[in-house]
């Protein structure tokens, strides 16, 4: 019974976003184990507090994020 785990910055995705990742996810691991395994893989989507997530020493926070993503990414 697999377990998917996703952790993501708070106020990055939205709610329907969120289910959208479970789904996808959830859908790629049924096409390596088998639509039989569906009702017993569970996807967990936890939020990190803005500033306590760290890439190369340095902390991203929600707005970081939101530039990377719209291409304005710090340098």
């Amino acid at each position: 019974m697999p377990l998917i785990e996703v952790k993501v910055i708070e106020g990055v995705f939205t709610p329907e976003q969120k289910r959208e990742i479970v789904k996808k996810l959830t859908d790629a691991m049924v096409s390596v184990e088998g639509e039989n395994m569906r009702q017993v893989t569970y996807c967990i989507v936890e939020e990190v507090k803005s500033g306590d997530w760290g890439i190369g020493g340095k902390p991203m926070t929600t707005e970081d994020v939101r530039a990377l993503a719209a291409g304005k990414a710090k340098g």
